[in-house]
């Protein structure tokens, strides 16, 4: 029996989101409050929090897959330098989860910090 392990080529981000992490948090608790629902999870790798956002199953988006290309049609992240598992704001909770050992996630994190509009120097929107 042959086993192959075929890691993914590459990640296309269609639309990339940057909030201010305080703010974030109050829009997910608010939307989490008007919907009634259960608690919100975030996933944390080296210093971002963020949430992509998946196209749905298509063909097209199969044959992208098995070429080693996956697509996400947003995602949405804010800078949080410190892990917790919990956040708890706004009379609403918040877990997130510690997916830093994907190495997808690393690289990602590295790519969004680096346009980052709230460390960059140049955009003269520090912290």
């Amino acid at each position: 029996m042959d086993i192959s392990v075929e890691p993914w080529k590459k990640l296309v981000i269609h639309e990339v989101i940057e909030y201010k992490f305080d703010d974030w948090v109050k829009q997910i608790a608010f939307s989490t409050r008007t919907s009634g629902g259960g608690i919100p999870t975030m996933q944390w790798t080296n210093g971002i929090v963020f949430s992509p956002a998946n196209f749905p199953t298509t063909n097209a988006t199969v044959e992208e897959q098995l070429k080693g290309i996956l697509h996400w049609s947003s995602v949405s992240f804010a800078l949080k330098e410190k892990f917790e598992k919990q956040i708890v704001k706004e009379n609403a909770t918040i877990n997130l989860v510690d997916v830093s050992v994907n190495e997808i996630f690393k690289e990602l994190a590295i790519s969004l910090k680096s346009q980052s509009k709230y460390t960059n120097p140049e955009s003269g929107n520090g912290q």
